[in-house]
């Protein structure tokens, strides 16, 4: 057969009906609704004296949705308002902007006091599914009812000049958000649109932030937290401030956070003896020889040196552990590390308990907030609409809006390996497909094609979706 024979008898043209695009769509509308996040949201943005054609929170969850759908500008809402068959009526292009123009600081604060509520809600139906709220990942091991908050700054990229966009550390212009994700679920917790020259270790944007995030937890989940900051956002402010979180009856907050390889601790290292260092774990949980890696304590060398005690203003429960490894090819190495062979790296600790080898692969993983952050800036997060920081800080809410209805499609409607798929895989087999709407009897039915690989998914999806009630 020719190659170009199945397009022989092809022609086109536009008049067709009863068919809509990016039918899945659908579902990510439906679970906002349905798990009352919609109306928590118009609560949160409603004025006194102010009746608007289109509902606030209508208008900021159907942002979400589009850009969940894979949406990058505001026009993008034409996906959803010129499938009104499916979808209803949908806010146009300027009602939109005018929508996020209103939210400021207090809308925002209001936005995440509704959104806190929910997902409480969220958490109890994903455990009648569950059993239980995933547990965190370490190795071949999981932590258990400890719910993990994972921090972290990213870099906005800005091609056009916006309000806050300023020189970043890497030499690049734009925004430097800092991040919070929820590794149990992968959800968005907090998010603080920063300009670019903010930096990596302000204690009090980290702070703030770390509050938001609790706060988004629901309050029976917030016995056992445990908090992961790479080196960068590391400051002594903020571990004191985890620590007294501590003091809070019936609670638990833990941190791991990464450590400088100062002076003082490459002269701890030179101490320790050789037969101390113990095995890690690689990915499978199977121990790593020990010619290829180690981990071991530094806390006593530096807690009671010759010198006295070289981390006096540090809390007394904190404990250092360092980790080498062989260095890859062209890593940057200081003096100690050139001369020995070894790549080293700290952490800093309040866990009291566990091997070391456990509590390093718990702070290797924090490596996955990279993983949420690559999916957020594929979800909204990597394009700021305007010039304005005001709006551009509601496309930022609108975004993790949107990483948390995606996180609850996985959790509460699909299975795997969709329930494991990420934004991109979602779109192509389950938020995109093209369906036709039947009517009869006063109702819509929407018909997936036989042929869809991913059919069943998305019926079983919808139907999983349309069993939830919306609160009152």
């Amino acid at each position: 057969m020719e190659p170009n024979a199945w397009s022989r008898d092809l022609s086109v043209e536009v008049g067709g009906h009863g068919v809509v695009s990016h039918a899945g769509s659908a579902v990510l509308r439906l679970l906002a609704d349905n798990t009352g996040l919609t109306g928590a949201i118009s609560k949160a943005l409603r004025r006194r004296g102010f009746t608007p054609v289109h509902d606030r929170g209508r208008v900021l969850v159907d942002t979400a949705v589009c850009i969940a759908d894979g949406g990058r500008v505001l026009s993008d809402l034409a996906t959803l308002r010129d499938q009104s068959e499916l979808f209803g009526s949908v806010a146009s292009d300027p009602t939109l902007w005018r929508a996020l123009e209103e939210i400021g600081a207090e809308q925002r604060e209001r936005i995440a006091t509704a959104r806190a509520k929910v997902r409480r809600q969220v958490w109890a139906l994903i455990e009648a599914r569950h059993g239980q709220i995933p547990p965190s990942r370490v190795a071949d091991v999981d932590l258990g009812k400890t719910v993990v908050i994972r921090m972290d700054a990213t870099i906005q990229i800005a091609h056009s000049d916006k309000e806050g966009a300023a020189g970043t550390f890497k030499g690049s212009w734009g925004h430097h958000p800092l991040t919070t994700w929820c590794d149990n679920t992968g959800e968005s917790l907090a998010l603080r649109l920063r300009p670019g020259n903010a930096g990596s270790n302000t204690a009090g944007d980290h702070i703030e932030v770390l509050g938001e995030a609790i706060a988004q937890i629901p309050a029976r989940h917030r016995r056992d937290l445990l908090v992961t900051v790479d080196g960068a956002g590391a400051t002594l402010d903020l571990i004191r401030h985890i620590t007294k979180l501590n003091t809070a009856p019936g609670r638990r907050v833990h941190y791991s956070v990464g450590f400088d390889l100062d002076h003082r601790a490459r002269s701890a290292i030179t101490k320790v003896p050789e037969q101390v260092w113990e095995h890690v774990w690689d990915g499978d949980g199977a121990p790593r020889d020990l010619d290829d890696a180690g981990v071991v304590e530094l806390t006593g060398l530096l807690r009671a040196s010759h010198g006295g005690d070289e981390l006096p203003n540090w809390p007394a429960d904190m404990r250092i552990i360092c980790r080498r490894e062989r260095p890859s090819s062209g890593a940057q190495l200081c003096a100690l590390e050139e001369a020995d062979g070894w790549r080293y790296q700290l952490f800093a600790t309040n866990t009291a308990r566990g091997q070391l080898a456990l509590l390093e692969a718990r702070h290797r993983v924090h490596a996955r907030v990279e993983d949420y952050i690559r999916c957020g800036k594929a979800t909204g997060l990597d394009h700021l609409p305007s010039k304005s920081l005001e709006i551009n800080a509601a496309w930022c809410v609108a975004a993790t809006i949107a990483a948390d209805l995606l996180s609850w499609l996985r959790l509460l409607c699909l299975d795997r390996p969709l329930a494991d798929a990420e934004p991109k895989t979602l779109r192509y087999r389950i938020l995109h497909t093209a369906a036709r709407i039947v009517r009869g009897q006063r109702r819509r039915k929407i018909k997936i094609p036989e042929t869809w690989p991913w059919a069943r998914e998305l019926e079983a999806a919808f139907l999983a979706v349309f069993a939830l009630t919306a609160p009152p």
